[in-house]
């Protein structure tokens, strides 16, 4: 009985090995492209909509904001193609210098008469004729902040990781809280329980921290957050305490979902966008989508939130490191958490806050910061191969 018996021999070198290269063999995920497209496009003819009446009322052009959102759109989508093809592992050196800049442009919002102060919060800053949010680049620079100093283990008493992360994403946050935006606070902080879990984080730490900062914030109520937040929580359990005031907002929503039914009133058919919704173009375009298109749009709208959390989860999963999966994760889950937010406000399911529907309400920094973290999401989702260069083998074959 004959049988084959293979054995391997490496050949020698006549050169030095050479290391490993990285090779990409797959082209990025084009579901979650398709799902951006989707959303963009369809936030472009909310904000139209939403937008075009009171211009033509002012005696301006109907489609300026329109315009503005398209030239946004130009160059998050510059964004998205560069970091697409930009290798997500060569970005843990850019970390000083992103956590820089980021605190540098809050300091000039809270500390400078840079700062550009809209309906009674300080969020912006004017720099050459054109409005810049620091704190939508703080999303982004969180995650990759964390990625990098959790991507060996979740240990949080590391001094260096304290000082390469921690120090400087509290400043980001006290800083935004300052101005105030308590919701982008809210997102940042989720975003970085979730990579710290995500990470091997210890649950029993974790849950003596949430129910002791829960105990904490509920005794410091009345110090830590301004009038008009205790106002806001008291008109979201009943705002018609309050119709004309406080709960103003959120009775003009809810009647937009009203009106809206299943079918809608069709497309720029909408009435609360007429002054009687105020922001309908940014927190509370879903309100508008939702009376134009009724529950068959928001029902699509979510459905497209949704597919794009699996996508972006799925990616994390399939990431053969850890840093790629810490950055996909907290990239999905900010995106994700920030659309849950604005559209639970919207339909009165949480208490007010002033945070923007990803991809669909009005906002140049929002469009081009989200559409930067998708970017490097789509750079992570390529496969990737290991090629051995200088190293060959042979196969020797003998006969029994």
């Amino acid at each position: 009985m004959s049988y084959q018996d293979y054995s391997y021999s490496k050949k020698e070198y006549t050169q030095p090995q050479k290391p490993y290269h990285t090779g990409i063999i797959s082209a990025p995920d084009k579901t979650l492209l398709i799902i951006v497209a989707f959303l963009v496009i369809i936030g472009f003819l909310a904000i139209f909509s939403a937008t075009a009446p009171k211009c033509l009322d002012e005696g301006v052009n109907p489609g300026q904001f329109l315009i503005k959102q398209v030239l946004a759109f130009i160059v998050g989508f510059i964004c998205l193609r560069y970091l697409s093809n930009y290798d997500y592992k060569k970005l843990p050196q850019f970390n000083t210098i992103v956590a820089g800049s980021i605190l540098t442009l809050l300091f000039l919002v809270d500390f400078t008469p840079l700062g550009a102060t809209v309906n009674g919060a300080t969020r912006w800053i004017n720099l050459a004729g054109f409005q810049l949010q620091p704190s939508e680049f703080a999303k982004p620079g969180v995650v990759l902040l964390l990625a990098s100093v959790f991507k060996k283990d979740a240990d949080l008493f590391d001094k260096n990781k304290w000082t390469q992360a921690f120090i400087p994403i509290l400043l980001m946050a006290g800083m935004i809280y300052k101005q105030p935006n308590l919701s982008m606070v809210i997102i940042l902080l989720a975003t970085s329980v979730v990579m710290y879990m995500a990470a091997g984080g210890s649950k029993k730490l974790f849950l003596s921290c949430f129910g002791g900062g829960i105990a904490t914030m509920a005794l410091a109520a009345t110090t830590l957050l301004h009038g008009y937040q205790i106002q806001r929580l008291v008109t979201w359990v009943n705002p018609e305490s309050d119709p004309q005031g406080a709960g103003y907002n959120i009775i003009q929503s809810l009647i937009a979902f009203a009106s809206g039914g299943l079918n809608g009133v069709g497309y720029g058919g909408s009435i609360q966008k007429l002054s009687y919704l105020p922001e309908c173009h940014t927190d509370f375009i879903f309100a508008v989508i939702a009376e134009e298109f009724g529950l068959v749009g928001c029902i699509l709208v979510i459905g497209l939130f949704f597919t794009f959390m699996h996508r972006g989860f799925l990616i994390a999963a399939r990431c053969p490191d850890m840093y790629g999966k810490l950055v996909a994760i907290g990239l999905t889950f900010t995106i994700a958490f920030q659309a849950f937010l604005n559209m639970s406000v919207a339909s009165s399911f949480l208490p007010t806050t002033g945070v923007p529907l990803p991809f669909i309400s009005y906002g140049g920094s929002s469009l081009i910061v989200c559409l930067a973290m998708v970017g490097i999401l789509l750079n992570i989702s390529k496969k990737r191969i290991k090629k051995i260069r200088g190293e060959s083998y042979s196969v020797r074959t003998t006969t029994r």
